[in-house]
């Protein structure tokens, strides 16, 4: 069951953070799409939120949804 939502990801300000959120969503087959102006995160897929978050959280972008 596909679901979508978007994060706030304060932290995140370049190309080599969001390559870096790309790597860690890759193995939960979330697809982002990145806002960067707004520091926001739009993630569609079947990865439920919470292993969303906790994968950024991870790699050191805590994320709250918006």
């Amino acid at each position: 069951m596909a679901n979508t939502f978007t994060l706030s990801v304060p932290d995140m300000s370049c190309g080599h953070c969001r390559a870096s959120i790309d790597k860690a969503l890759a193995p939960l087959a979330a697809k982002p799409d990145f806002d960067m102006e707004h520091r926001r995160v739009t993630v569609s897929g079947d990865a439920p939120e919470p292993a969303v978050i906790a994968a950024l959280d991870a790699i050191g972008f805590p994320a709250e949804r918006v």
